[in-house]
Parts: C-alpha cells; sequence; structure tokens
C-alpha cells in the first residue's frame, strides 16, 4: 500500500505500521470512499458539519442537563486544540490518552486531540493502573488529557515520561482553566488521509493486549458505510447508548456517527439500563446502540417509560439470541438491527435493516465491504456449512507491531475468529466464536445455540454455555443460568427438559449451574473465557 507523505512530526504509528505484505486488501467500491489525499477526520466531523447545517443546532447533551450547539462543541474543541499544541507541547503523530467517563468534555479532547493531528488511545474508566501501564508501555504514549475523577488510577500506573492534565477540576492547570484563554478558532492540522488517528486496544481474553491502528479516513469510511446506508441516520435524530468511547462501538455509535450526520447525541456517563431507559423518555432519543444483554434486561423495566420516540435500536458487541429480537420486537414494535463489528475493523460490516432483516441472522455486508465463510485454506466453503468469517472492504487490521497480525490478516482477508454459515440466499448467520465451539464426543456444539434455547424460557434472565474437560467426551455442555425475576425454584432438571425439546438432544448441558450474575466486560459483552476458565480449575481439582 502507498501511503500519502504523513504530516506527523512524530513518526512512531507510521513506522510501526504492518509490513505492506501484511495488510488486508482494502477496496473503496463506493464513490464516497475516495477520500482526499489530504484529511482531517475531526475538521469533517465538525467543521465541515457546521458549514453544512449551522452552528445554531444541538449537538452533545449530557444527563445533568447540559446542552451544547454545534457552535459551542467547536469553540470547546479549537481551545482544547490550541491548548495541546502551545501549552501542553503536543507534536502532530504523538500519542494521546483519554481517559474518564464519557462526557461532553471526553468526546471535545477526542475531537482536539484529531484537529491538533495527535492520536488517541481512547481507554476506559474502569482501567486498572497494571492495564494502563502495558497500554502506554506499547503505543509509547507520551501524553494524557484525564478527568479529573479517573487520575488516581492513571497515577498509580507511574508511566515513565508522561505528561498527565486533568479536566474538569480545580487546580489552576486544569485543562479547561487553560483551555479558557485560548483563541476560539484552530486550524486543524492537515493530516493524510492515510495518517494514523487512533489507536484502538482490543478487551482480549488473555495476553498482551493489541494495539489497532486506523486511519483519518478509516473514522469517517465507518460513518460513510454502515451508518450512512444500513441505519440512515437523519439530522433530527437524538443518538445514545450504554458503549463508552473507550470501544469502538461507542466511539462510532455516539460521537461520529451523529456528527458525521449532523444529529445530536446523549452523552451519558453511566449506561445501564437503569438510567437509559428513563433518559431513552426525558430526552426524546429515537437511536440506541447497546448490547442484547441491554435490550433483555430494558424488557422487564420498559413499562414506566415512553419509548415511542425510538426509531432505531442497534445490537453489537455479541451475537444477538433470535429469542431477544422476538421478545424486543413483541414489546415495542421496534426491530433490533444486528450487526457484527470488530475493533480490527472499526465498525460493523454485517448487518440489515427494517424489512431485509431476518431474524436469527446478522444480515448481509454492509455496502462498501465484502464477505465469505472459508475454510481454514480460505477456499469458501458451500452454503450451510460453517467455516471462518473473512471479510475485506475500506477498513481493515493493522495491528501495532504485533505478530498475530499474520493471524488476523490472510491471503488479504480479515479473519474475524468468528464462525459462520452463509445461507443460500446471501445471508450470513452465527454459530459462535471458532474458541466458543465445544467438541463433545465428536460432536461441534455451538454454545450461543445452546444459550438460545436456553433464553427462550421466561424463567431465564441470562445463559451462558462453555465446555468442560472431560476425559472420555474430550469435553462436556455446562451452562451458567441467572434466574429472571419471579422464576422461584426453577431448577436443573426442568430447564435441561425444556432444551431437549428446543434443539437436538446431545446438544443440551450436562450440567446447569445457577448464578446471581455473570461476568461480562463494561460493554455487557459476554466474557465466557472467565467461566471456562472456572470449569478448567474445577476439572483440574476433580483430579
Amino acid at each position: 500500500m502507498q501511503l500519502k507523505p504523513s504530516a506527523h512530526a512524530d513518526s512512531f504509528a507510521r513506522d510501526h505500521l504492518p509490513p505492506g505484505d501484511e495488510w488486508p486488501e482494502l477496496r473503496f467500491a463506493l464513490p464516497e470512499l475516495r477520500y482526499p489525499d489530504q484529511l482531517n477526520c475531526g475538521a469533517e466531523l465538525l467543521d465541515r458539519t457546521v458549514e453544512r447545517f449551522g452552528a445554531g443546532r444541538t449537538a452533545l447533551r449530557d444527563g445533568g442537563g447540559q446542552v451544547w450547539s454545534y457552535g459551542r462543541l467547536q469553540r470547546h474543541v479549537d481551545r482544547i486544540a490550541h491548548t495541546l499544541a502551545s501549552d501542553l507541547g503536543v507534536l502532530p503523530g504523538n500519542r494521546v490518552l483519554l481517559r474518564g467517563p464519557t462526557t461532553l468534555w471526553l468526546a471535545a479532547c477526542w475531537l482536539a486531540v484529531m484537529k491538533a493531528g495527535a492520536v488517541a488511545v481512547t481507554v476506559l474508566a474502569q482501567q486498572r493502573a497494571h492495564e494502563l501501564r502495558t497500554i502506554c508501555r506499547i503505543a509509547e504514549v507520551t501524553h494524557a488529557l484525564c478527568d479529573v475523577r479517573s487520575v488516581d488510577e492513571l497515577a498509580k500506573a507511574e508511566v515513565e515520561g508522561l505528561a498527565v492534565t486533568a479536566f474538569g477540576g480545580e487546580a489552576p492547570d486544569d485543562l479547561l482553566r487553560l483551555a479558557a484563554g485560548k483563541p476560539e478558532c484552530f486550524t486543524a492540522v492537515e493530516t493524510s488521509a492515510d495518517d494514523v488517528a487512533l489507536i484502538a486496544f482490543t478487551s482480549g481474553t488473555t495476553g498482551r493486549p493489541k494495539g489497532c491502528m486506523h486511519f483519518h479516513r478509516d473514522v469517517l469510511a465507518i460513518a460513510d458505510t454502515f451508518s450512512a446506508h444500513v441505519l440512515k441516520p437523519v439530522p433530527e435524530d437524538v443518538f445514545a447508548g450504554s458503549p463508552p468511547l473507550g470501544f469502538t462501538f461507542g466511539l462510532g455509535g455516539v460521537l461520529v456517527f451523529p456528527l458525521r450526520a449532523g444529529a445530536s447525541a446523549l452523552l451519558l456517563e453511566q449506561g445501564g439500563p437503569d438510567r437509559m431507559l428513563p433518559a431513552i423518555a426525558e430526552h426524546g432519543v429515537t437511536v440506541l446502540f447497546t448490547a442484547p444483554t441491554a435490550y433483555r434486561a430494558m424488557l422487564a423495566k420498559r413499562a414506566p417509560y415512553d419509548l415511542s420516540g425510538l426509531r432505531r435500536c442497534v445490537s453489537a458487541g455479541e451475537n444477538l439470541p433470535e429469542a431477544t429480537w422476538r421478545a424486543w420486537y413483541e414489546a415495542t414494535g421496534l426491530k433490533i438491527i444486528n450487526g457484527i463489528g470488530a475493533t480490527e475493523m472499526l465498525h460493523i460490516f454485517v448487518s440489515a435493516a427494517d424489512d431485509a432483516i431476518r431474524p436469527g441472522t446478522t444480515g448481509v455486508p454492509v455496502p462498501g465491504y465484502e464477505a465469505a465463510v472459508v475454510g481454514p485454506d480460505l477456499t469458501p466453503v458451500p452454503d450451510g456449512t460453517p467455516g471462518l468469517l473473512a471479510v475485506r472492504g475500506p477498513t481493515g487490521c493493522r495491528y501495532l507491531s504485533d505478530p498475530r497480525q499474520r493471524e488476523y490478516v490472510r491471503g488479504g482477508w480479515n479473519i474475524t475468529g468468528d464462525t459462520y454459515v452463509r445461507e443460500p440466499d446471501g445471508y450470513f448467520r452465527y454459530v459462535a466464536r471458532a474458541d466458543d465451539m465445544i467438541i463433545s464426543a465428536g460432536y461441534n456444539i455451538a454454545g450461543p445455540e445452546v444459550e438460545d434455547a436456553l433464553l427462550r424460557h421466561p424463567g431465564v434472565a441470562e445463559a451462558a454455555v462453555v465446555g468442560r474437560p472431560d476425559p472420555d467426551r474430550g469435553e462436556v455442555v455446562v451452562a451458567y443460568v441467572v434466574r429472571a425475576p419471579g422464576a422461584g425454584e426453577l431448577g436443573a432438571g426442568d430447564l435441561i427438559e425444556f432444551v431437549r425439546a428446543e434443539i437436538t438432544p446431545y446438544k443440551c448441558p450436562r450440567e446447569i449451574l445457577f448464578a446471581d450474575a455473570l461476568p461480562r466486560t463494561p460493554t455487557g459483552k459476554l466474557q465466557r473465557f472467565v467461566l471456562r476458565e472456572h470449569e478448567r480449575r474445577r476439572t483440574d481439582a476433580d483430579r
């Protein structure tokens, strides 16, 4: 891939891109994806949107009553960008860590980092010192902008050479105090379209986290593909969601997509169902991004709240069970837009909306992307046959100095690690994560299929299915279940009998364990690896 001349004074990001022969094949099939050589996504999302729609439109609001117009957001962003470039000495290409709850100021800082030509490394407010230390070391982060409420854990990380600037406090050197006296206009650095704009770290199960490098044009590409062609937002939309800006699902859903469309976003520090439901009603949210678990949890609590303003509900992060889709549709009349995305791809690349939705499937390739189901040799398998999901399009995996690049990208395709089936009509149906397949007595059993069967029982609120090592069968199926409110004395035998009537008997759990809660990431993604490790330890103890 021939890269355009970089505007970065600090060349670390470009220097640590994978070798060209390890890149995925990038395709720009849509006319709108053919961006100019020089492109700054911060300027495109903010300055160009102001030019198109005017400065008076509402851009961002929070749950506490703050409302920022596009003009006010632009002024805050430009003052912070001036502060980065002058007071803090941030050079184009420097990596800037962003840390804190999802607030208007965190969003402004992200946009300022873009306009200043630096590289955003947005992390979660919940991440601990050792995690932060590792991320800073891998990305050689030089500066950090941190919500004053989240500074302590970053200080514990003791990252050598890291210049930390807090925001939202009372100190004289607080970022917002420094920015208050700066000029209201900042001319964005003329970055190359293929300068690195952000490094997103995967929430991997074990081992060294992987930093995914995405360009300025990639940020716009996710808006000009999934958002423009599947979601189809309008300027009057109000976006909201549970995933934080530290996850690319959240970055797209509550910042990039609304700004690209001239719409507005509600940013919530806490996005759980108990807070999301009243926020939807109070602020007239029309477009919602959250995980399948949250949709299921909101079903039981929705009664007092007016959800009639919702017109778009997007689910990603993990597979959406058909039972959850149907329950939400029956309760609200809304068809959830299911989608699969990846940090490596930046956002969603297979999905469907409206009458094109087929419950129980993920959908079809988003315009601008191609997808296939392949075998280990990358040869497409016949329709109806499980295989590995392979995808390519305008975005793709570029790990930061990581040999695992050669595992994710093969033959020009991004191999996502998901097992899928392509149906004869071209729809893609999720089977399991490749590491969630359970092999028992020679049978391949997809844990999510068993979970979906369990979730069809009205007494089940949540379910997770994993394999337990077994000397005779290789693995046996074990289910962890959270009872629904009012399920009373629902027992394992009741559920096993129910599942046997729903799916092939050999797929039924050998054991069902009841729990108060299941392990999940901050965005609600089920952490099956925690349960697999627990089962491994149980097996070792038995031995």
